[in-house]
């Protein structure tokens, strides 16, 4: 084994395997450590991607040339596009996986990349310079250093973990798996400041033992899509083509509430032997009751693991009541009257670090070249995790290379606004991912991530030209039909008889495409019959290209008045802050606006804009400091 790598990622979870390849690819030597080999990528919680804004995410991790999406789209058993019923910044995709199928296809990608070396072992601690602001590689449990350029740490929910069911509760990442120590306790030494989160999984089901006639069918969708902008990553598409699994739905009653509340003496979170703050979007059943308590009912899913097990992940049931209580309820839930659990839900307390102690780049202000990415951030989810781990992976190149860092801004994207919150913000809860986070939704389209990263990451070698090709040429080709549209019109006795049958007003003379198109219920496949001039067999017919410049044409106002606020936050971010920025000598700012600016260190004043606790005020006594 080699004693040097430029780059070590410790941990193997969704974050550490993007760091790992994001920096492989762009040419650094990595050294990536794992407690488990057997576990890499390991679906800990539920077996699916994407969903309400982390789908969004997906796509723009495939865009930046990641592998999630890929691997999402291999392993798929099912898959949705969320929110089809409202606008297209809404629009979410989602798969189910097969959780077995994930790990290794994860496992497979790192092993097929030339610069990745693996390492089975615990990481206890850093080693750190004399003058202890730069980090210089590992210590592992078995007593090996690894010396490094930079260190990217993900540890996921391993460090101090603390696993609690009922009044039981014992050391562990997670279940069947040991804690990590050592590392929140020297970080903390350093200057560090640290905290406690927690959060939750469901019990695992026999789906042997389900009755399903008794609960509803969610079938995928008809219509099948994906998340890589690569083809024939989808086993529901082409020759050999797989047919999805279901999932079911199912609810709970009141009968199902009182027993879960005879356990509530019992639970680790109310009485108080949990301290760190669970997920607010994501609560545990006995929460659930708990808050809403007017609710006589609520919903469960029944999400198979994967196509050749049984197991069965019941999704809305998260718990750490004891297990005894866990079963009664069960049986009383509608399908799960004879329901045999694998292994009961539990809740999990670990160790995060609060991330405004970061730069916009994932790297620590205290410790020169030693990045942070996922839940060690505060994060909760695959998808958060996924972002941060190739940012950071990237950044880490960057800066060992001496090249310019990549900082996505607000309006490049949700990792942008993700990373954004976390730095100036900070969370004392498990930040999620939500579409309402993005003040530039309708720009952050799901449709859209290829266009607007794709090129970025193409710059820095990890996008292929293939993959730039393909942008290209959908640009290209939705630019064609735009231009069609908006240039050519339709004659009245021809689309009179369509508009009539979807009770839409006749047209008394000739009208642009453009202006039809605009209507509600109206979309351009509805449109192609018309458009006699238009080649019918070119590749812009494609879906994904017909979608953009569908999108593009009836939102282009919305669109274009997004683009101008946009515009608005970059000429801000144009205006640079150096790190040792005297903050003391602007005395007109507020004390509370100077204290927050001398932690956090902005880079630029659209950042120091944003950071909580700074008014617009403040931001124009800078803008008049620096000579705007």
């Amino acid at each position: 084994m080699q004693s040097s790598y430029d780059i070590i990622v410790v941990g193997a979870g969704h974050a550490g395997c993007e760091a790992a390849a994001a920096a492989a690819n762009m040419g650094s030597k990595v050294l990536l450590v794992t407690m488990n080999m057997q576990t890499i990528a390991q679906m800990s919680c539920n077996p699916a991607m994407g969903g309400i804004a982390k789908g969004q995410i997906v796509r723009e991790i495939d865009a930046m040339g990641g592998y999630s999406g890929i691997v999402s789209d291999k392993s798929a058993i099912q898959f949705r596009m969320l929110n089809r019923s409202k606008g297209p910044a809404m629009w979410s995709p989602r798969t189910q996986n097969d959780r077995m199928m994930f790990a290794n296809e994860w496992r497979k990608t790192l092993e097929q990349t030339p610069n990745v070396d693996f390492w089975q072992d615990t990481v206890n601690s850093l080693l750190i310079s004399k003058d202890g602001k730069r980090v210089e590689g590992v210590v592992t449990g078995m007593g090996i250093r690894f010396k490094a350029k930079a260190v990217v740490l993900t540890n996921g929910t391993f460090l101090n973990g603390l696993i609690h069911i009922g009044e039981k509760n014992f050391s562990g990442g997670r279940t069947g798996e040991k804690a990590a120590f050592g590392i929140t306790e020297q970080l903390v030494a350093l200057g560090f400041e640290s905290g406690r989160m927690k959060t939750g999984t469901p019990p695992r089901l026999d789906g042997r033992s389900i009755d399903y006639s008794k609960t509803e069918l969610q079938e995928g969708d008809e219509h099948l899509d994906k998340f890589s902008y690569l083809d024939g990553t989808s086993p529901f598409m082409g020759a050999n083509a797989k047919k999805q699994l279901p999932c079911h739905i199912t609810y709970t009653n009141q009968q199902v509430h009182d027993i879960l509340k005879t356990g509530f003496e019992q639970s680790p979170m109310f009485a108080g032997r949990i301290q760190g703050r669970g997920p607010r979007y994501c609560p545990s059943i006995e929460d659930k009751i708990s808050r809403f308590s007017e609710r006589e009912r609520h919903q469960l899913f029944i999400e198979p693991e994967g196509w050749d097990t049984v197991e069965i992940y019941l999704n809305g049931f998260s718990t750490s009541l004891p297990e005894d209580v866990q079963h009664k309820a069960l049986q009383l839930i509608p399908g799960l009257e004879n329901a045999k659990m694998f292994r009961p839900g539990y809740a999990i307390e670990y160790d995060y670090f609060p991330p405004t102690q970061l730069r916009l780049t994932l790297e620590t202000q205290p410790i020169d070249n030693l990045y942070f990415a996922g839940q060690i951030n505060g994060t909760t989810g695959y998808e958060e995790a996924a972002c941060q781990g190739l940012m950071a992976g990237i950044n880490a190149h960057l800066k060992i290379t001496e090249k310019e860092s990549l900082i996505l801004n607000r309006y490049d994207g949700y990792i942008g606004v993700l990373i954004d919150d976390l730095v100036n913000k900070g969370t004392d809860e498990p930040y999620r991912m939500f579409t309402s986070r993005s003040e530039y939704r309708l720009l952050l389209r799901q449709d859209n991530a290829d266009v607007r990263l794709t090129p970025i990451s193409h710059k820095l070698g990890l996008a292929s030209a293939e993959r730039m090709k393909k942008v290209e040429e959908k640009i290209n080709n939705a630019e064609t039909i735009i231009s069609y549209f908006k240039n050519n019109s339709v004659d009245p006795a021809e689309i009179n008889p369509f508009l009539e049958s979807i009770s839409s007003s006749p047209i008394n003379q000739k009208m642009r495409y453009y202006n039809v198109l605009s209507r509600p219920n109206i979309s351009i496949p509805d449109m192609l019959r018309y458009c006699k001039e238009l080649d019918k067999n070119v590749s812009f017919y494609n879906n994904e290209t017909i979608e953009q410049a569908e999108i593009l044409m009836k939102y282009d106002g919305y669109i274009e008045r997004e683009s101008e606020n946009a515009d608005k936050l970059k000429r801000l971010e144009e205006l640079k802050l150096k790190p040792d920025f005297n903050y003391d000598a602007v005395s007109s700012i507020s004390a509370e606006a100077r204290e927050k600016l001398k932690k956090i260190k902005p880079q630029t004043l659209g950042q120091a804009s944003r950071i909580s606790g700074i008014n617009p005020s403040d931001v124009s006594i800078l803008m008049v400091y620096m000579g705007r």
